[in-house]
């Protein structure tokens, strides 16, 4: 058996979570009561397997305390990214067809606009003392129900949202299958217990906000498998390495914005604390340049391990230090699934010809309620995309060279630039507008727009700075332009078709 309820009963009084900065901590056995605590306020409110609930928090014990309570009640658990606006949210608690919202006072300005009492509204909670409108999490949870198990325990899953091309986010659904809960899921536990070397001795560092897909995977792998998580309410890069030192760190789950930051730190702040403890470092989500992971590799040896997948989950690819240091560049090659390069007509391309990926033999996902983008993401063989483009070279290794509809990926977030054009456009002062991704050395990719404006003589420092006030007036900071240039036209086919990589081309360095 591989669940927190086994360790509940082997290893009652070790740590199971702590937080990085408090200290404040919950047991195995803590642990243990507290989910099934929620799972026996989810039955008492009529959710059964397969229902919804959506949760709004900053990185706190309670988070893991509902995804766990969530999982063996057999409940799809939806976590909200904080930096949402309240429109935004609302989208995604009614798309995923939330029952049950969960939040914090901490979040509560950007829920509260939310509650209802209509008959077909969500119930709402909050974690200590509630707001009005709210009921308390605390008293109809952890002060009313049994600290045993329900009687009808089966899986649950993360149902996680991804930005959309289209504006909207879509709910990346696994299939239920009603099995146990003490089956993990078997790619993670590969990577984490054989490829990184998790287990019951393990200390994990966890660094990211929970919401994101895998944060919130890792650190329930890293119970999963008996160890101890200590979560990190925010990212600092001089607290990472004193926490490695403290807490005498052996696994991590990082994006290349990190080990930027880190590397960034002064020599003697980075020769100041020990990172010798550390065994693995697991890093994906953006694109890592490669003269960033080989000074990570220089500095704590080699124990990075990188993938290749999507919250999807339709096929993976892995590459540890040694793979990497022989084949640079490279997101490794495919563990789930099998890789497929495709060229615009759907057929194989040889060996080192560049095309779209595809992963063959893979599992199957839906996004939920749209069939539409669904179908796009197979082909007639059944194989799926999630739209990047690259090549295989003769080994099977895998390398990634675009990305399809120039997603940006900025500090490893997704982010898709058709939300902010369609914003853009709606300004009076503008007529034509493309947004996309440039280079920035600490995120990766930064948001750049360039605008051709009604009246060229309007183009100027004046207009940029009103044009991205507009933007974050209706937008998530991260997803609005840092800059914007000007054109006295775009580029565009007589179709109307924006050929944007005239654009884009002339911000990023020429290769080879």
């Amino acid at each position: 058996m591989t669940h927190p309820s086994h360790y509940a009963k082997t290893q009652p009084d070790k740590i199971a979570y702590q937080m990085a900065s408090t200290g404040k901590a919950i047991t195995y056995r803590e642990l243990d009561e507290l989910s099934n605590q929620g799972a026996h306020l989810f039955r008492s409110l009529g959710l059964k397997a397969g229902d919804h609930i959506a949760f709004l928090l900053e990185n706190r014990l309670a988070f893991m305390e509902i995804c766990w309570a969530a999982q063996r009640a057999g409940l799809y658990y939806t976590a909200i990214s904080r930096y949402l606006k309240q429109d935004e949210i609302d989208y995604i608690v009614k798309d995923c067809g939330a029952k049950v919202v969960i939040t914090s006072p901490q979040c509560a300005s950007q829920i509260a606009g939310l509650v209802s009492d209509a008959p077909d509204a969500p119930i709402f909670f909050m974690l200590d003392e509630p707001l009005p409108g709210f009921r308390s999490w605390v008293k109809e949870a952890e002060e009313s129900q049994p600290k045993t198990p329900i009687a009808d325990e089966v899986a649950g899953y993360d149902m996680l949202y991804s930005s959309g091309t289209t504006g909207r986010p879509k709910g990346i659904k696994r299939a239920h299958e009603y099995g146990p809960i003490d089956v993990p899921n078997p790619f993670l536990k590969f990577l984490c217990a054989n490829m990184c070397g998790m287990g019951q001795d393990s200390v994990y560092l966890s660094p990211a906000p929970l919401y994101h897909a895998a944060p919130l995977r890792f650190n329930m792998m890293a119970i999963t498998l008996g160890g101890t998580s200590i979560i990190m309410e925010h990212f600092d890069a001089e607290e990472f390495l004193r926490l490695v030192e403290k807490y005498k760190i052996t696994q991590s789950q990082l994006v290349p914005t990190m080990f930027v930051r880190m590397l960034k730190l002064p020599d003697e702040v980075r020769a100041k604390y020990d990172v010798s403890t550390l065994k693995g470092a697991i890093h994906a989500a953006a694109p890592c340049p490669v003269e960033v992971k080989a000074r990570m590799i220089e500095w704590w040896g080699p124990i990075l391990i990188e993938y290749y997948a999507g919250s999807e989950g339709n096929g993976v690819t892995v590459s540890d230090s040694k793979q990497w240091l022989s084949h640079r560049g490279t997101v490794g090659k495919a563990v789930v699934g099998s890789l497929k390069i495709l060229d615009e007509d759907g057929n194989e391309v040889p060996v080192g010809q560049i095309g779209q990926v595809y992963f063959a033999d893979a599992p199957v996902f839906t996004y939920h309620n749209d069939p539409e983008k669904t179908q796009r993401a197979f082909n007639d063989k059944g194989w799926s995309t999630l739209g990047d483009v690259g090549y295989v070279d003769d080994e099977g290794f895998l390398y990634l060279t675009d990305r399809k509809s120039y997603m940006i990926i900025s500090g490893g977030v997704n982010i898709y630039p058709q939300e902010t054009e369609d914003v853009l456009i709606t300004h009076p002062a503008v007529a034509d507008v493309a947004v996309f991704g440039v280079p920035n050395e600490e995120m990766g990719e930064e948001v750049k727009a360039v605008v051709q404006p009604h009246d060229m003589a309007q183009a100027g420092k004046a207009l940029e700075g009103e044009l991205i006030a507009y933007c974050r007036e209706r937008l998530s900071a991260i997803k609005c332009p840092k800059s914007i240039d000007f054109a006295a036209e775009l580029p565009r086919t007589p179709t109307g078709k924006l050929v944007k990589r005239h654009l884009r081309e002339k911000y990023w360095p020429k290769k080879g």
